[in-house]
């Protein structure tokens, strides 16, 4: 039976896309999308363990954060 590790993640409205697309080529598949505490979207990904570096998930964190920070710079120019 194969083991799974599970992340979570905040999406732009705006941004959906390249935020997916970014978790998917480091092998995450998207599970379900609800809305978090605060109004927001939060996406749950999973992959097979040991399929990717653990540093290749904080490489992808550090993306997201980055589409973050780029989308709210633009929404507030």
């Amino acid at each position: 039976m194969p083991s799974w590790e599970y992340i979570t993640t905040p999406l732009l409205i705006h941004n959906t896309a390249a935020i997916l697309n970014n978790w998917g080529s480091q092998g995450w598949e998207l599970v379900q999308v609800v809305q978090g505490p605060e109004g927001g979207l939060v996406a749950y990904l999973k992959r097979p363990v040991g399929g990717e570096a653990s540093a290749e998930a904080s490489a992808g964190l550090a993306a997201s954060a980055e589409a973050a920070k780029q989308f709210e710079g633009e929404g507030h120019a």
